[in-house]
């Protein structure tokens, strides 16, 4: 089909603690890197930004499993290890927002010691920034990450971009929920991406955010559609996805000679992809419920996004079901 994401960039990483010391590894970023977060080593992360190009942001840091996670309209576009606070100096948990953005900040506590790209969480001393990345929690309260990793997560955040920090660095455990869509929404609060219930072919809700970009997710392992609005779930649906494929496309409508046109997304590795219009064998191997598909048609306006994953969307455990009345898309 078609749909592969390849690889994405090599960068290293600066502890600042040793201006001298280079860290990072080679990862690749699909939008399949959801389940391949257990094994990124120290100093390693994956970014792929064109799952979700726009949107509102959140961040999450799990101290337990020392990595962080960056979520774009609802859907997560980003991974890396972490290193938080060691034993004494325990980087708090709860919800916070960025106060302040710095990128060649220096501490005021600790020698005047380099934190590039310094994103504040508290004012006493608490902030996401680049730093060491041993393997392990050792710093004195702030999120240490890698510096490429830093410096992007720096050029798409705002002042007032949710934060959340959980977990007991204490405790470390190595497993991870693999849906791609975010486990809390804006404002830090937890949000549950609940399944159909038994017979319910689909659901729609578009009260629940009227406004924002719309990010429609197609996942080929749980064969179900869902639609995020301004990060917010607003529609879930079975599917029939016949594709054997497990790669992972980004598809955008955009217009051309004044009329709507599915595009595919450019990618690293796939760059003759860019701006090739979707044809319609492609949208033969998926089909909807009649309902659903003339709801989310009437809601799709340009700039919509597609994500074609073998990622899970928090389904539950997956039934065989018959899609009943069903439509396949068109052009």
């Amino acid at each position: 089909m078609g749909w592969a994401l390849g690889a994405s960039m090599v960068l290293a990483a600066t502890c600042w603690t040793n201006p001298g010391f280079a860290q990072g590894a080679k990862a690749t970023s699909p939008a399949e890197f959801a389940r391949r977060i257990d094994a990124l080593k120290p100093g390693e992360w994956v970014w792929a930004p064109t799952v979700s190009p726009s949107g509102p942001v959140l961040v999450y840091v799990d101290l337990s499993k020392q990595i962080a996670l960056v979520y774009r309209n609802g859907v997560r576009i980003a991974a890396t290890t972490v290193s938080s606070g060691k034993d004494g100096h325990e980087t708090p948990t709860g919800v916070f927002t960025i106060l302040q953005k710095d990128a060649q900040h220096r501490s005021s506590k600790y020698n005047n010691a380099a934190m590039p790209y310094q994103q504040r969480l508290t004012w006493d001393g608490v902030a996401l920034h680049a730093g060491g990345l041993p393997g392990y929690p050792e710093s004195h309260g702030c999120v240490h990450m890698p510096y490429g990793f830093a410096r992007e997560l720096f050029a798409i955040t705002k002042l007032g971009v949710t934060v959340v920090v959980e977990g007991d660095a204490a405790t470390h455990m190595r497993t991870s929920e693999n849906s791609l869509l975010t486990p809390f929404d804006n404002r830090g609060h937890p949000t549950e991406h609940k399944p159909l219930s038994d017979g319910q072919q689909y659901r729609w809700q578009p009260e629940l955010q009227s406004q924002g970009p719309l990010s429609i997710i197609v996942s080929k392992l749980d064969q179900r559609v869902v639609v995020l609005r301004g990060g917010t779930e607003i529609g879930r649906s079975i599917a029939e996805i016949n594709d054997t494929d497990h790669g992972s496309h980004v598809i955008t409508l955009v217009t051309r000679n004044g009329k709507p046109e599915w595009v595919y997304v450019g990618l690293p590795g796939h760059a003759e992809d860019a701006g090739r219009s979707l044809d319609e064998a492609v949208l033969n191997r998926l089909r909807l419920p009649r309902g659903f598909y003339d709801k989310v048609k009437a809601a799709i306006q340009p700039g919509a996004t597609i994500l074609v994953t073998d990622s899970r969307v928090g389904s539950g455990p997956l039934e065989h079901l018959t899609v009943i009345d069903a439509v396949q898309p068109t052009l």
